[in-house]
């Protein structure tokens, strides 16, 4: 059975809304293998905030950016969709893991993606979790920031997300303008290598390429995130991510899986077949009953 992961620390019909410390003890309790959360750096990296948007203004009561924040103003914010719930602080979600026996396993989906003018918040995220290393992973599509938190943390275990590098776009969805693939290649994803401007190759041969290249984009990673859209066209063009993934003792992570998605899950269903590892939802446990059933 794939490993699922609660998005957000979401579990299924839950009243707790996402990133919040009820959510991550209402999941903990519910003995998932696996809650996300989002990060981000609060002012001079003091603590982090579990916030997907860097600006406040978008989820919570407060105005501004994140990284501007201290943590007691942090601790003032309010969900503009449930006031009566705080965005949580990073350190207070490792006291709950410190305290829960159990198998649970945290991912950190690191959002800040510019870098940082110094090391100094990478360090103090390093100190933060540290003391539940063993269950702790921080995932990012900054690879410059992973590959500087491993120089920081060696013992951290770190995921690398494709995403600003390689996408099958689904049409009609807004995305960030500011951040890349800025365009449409010649093999039909959203990617801007030089590689992708004139079609030479099948697609299965500058998929295999491609992947080859992210796989080594960050050392020592333990897991490549690509999302299901894109995993699934590849296999339409021939190339597996899965297989190249396992060959280089890689674990690959797709997102993001809900039920009630048809499309979604009969990707899943298709890339569990493919050999895929793990699948982030917020559905988790109605995914785990469509995918063993």
């Amino acid at each position: 059975m794939p490993t699922i992961v609660h998005h957000k620390a979401r579990l299924d019909d839950s009243e707790h809304p996402p990133n919040t410390l009820e959510a991550v003890r209402e999941s903990l309790k519910a003995d998932a293998e696996w809650i996300e959360v989002d990060i981000r750096s609060l002012k001079d990296g003091a603590d982090y905030l579990l916030i997907h948007d860097e600006m406040l203004d978008t989820e919570t009561t407060g105005d501004g950016p994140v990284e501007a924040l201290t943590v007691g103003d942090a601790l003032r914010l309010r969900l503009q969709d449930a006031p009566h719930y705080s965005p949580a602080l990073l350190s207070d979600v490792i006291a709950l893991f410190e305290g829960h026996v159990g198998r649970t396993r945290l991912q950190l989906d690191f959002k800040h993606i510019f870098p940082f003018t110094s090391d100094d918040p990478l360090k103090r995220l390093a100190e933060i979790i540290e003391p539940i290393a063993d269950r702790v992973h921080v995932s990012s599509p900054a690879d410059w920031n992973l590959r500087r938190l491993g120089k920081i943390a060696p013992w951290l275990d770190l995921g690398f997300d494709i995403v600003l590098y390689l996408i099958n776009r689904e049409p009609g969805k807004d995305y960030d303008t500011r951040h890349p693939p800025f365009r449409e290649g010649s093999y039909g994803y959203h990617d801007d290598s030089l590689l992708s401007l004139v079609k030479v190759w099948p697609n299965a041969e500058y998929l295999a390429d491609r992947c080859n290249t992210l796989l080594r984009q960050v050392p020592n990673i333990s897991t490549l995130y690509v999302d299901h859209r894109t995993l699934t066209k590849s296999l339409d063009d021939g190339f597996n991510w899965a297989t190249a993934c396992h060959h280089a003792n890689v674990r690959l992570s797709t997102w993001t899986i809900d039920v009630g998605d048809e499309q979604a899950v009969e990707n899943a269903r298709r890339l569990r077949a493919a050999g895929v590892d793990q699948f982030t939802s917020n559905t988790p446990q109605a995914l785990r009953h469509n995918l063993i059933t």
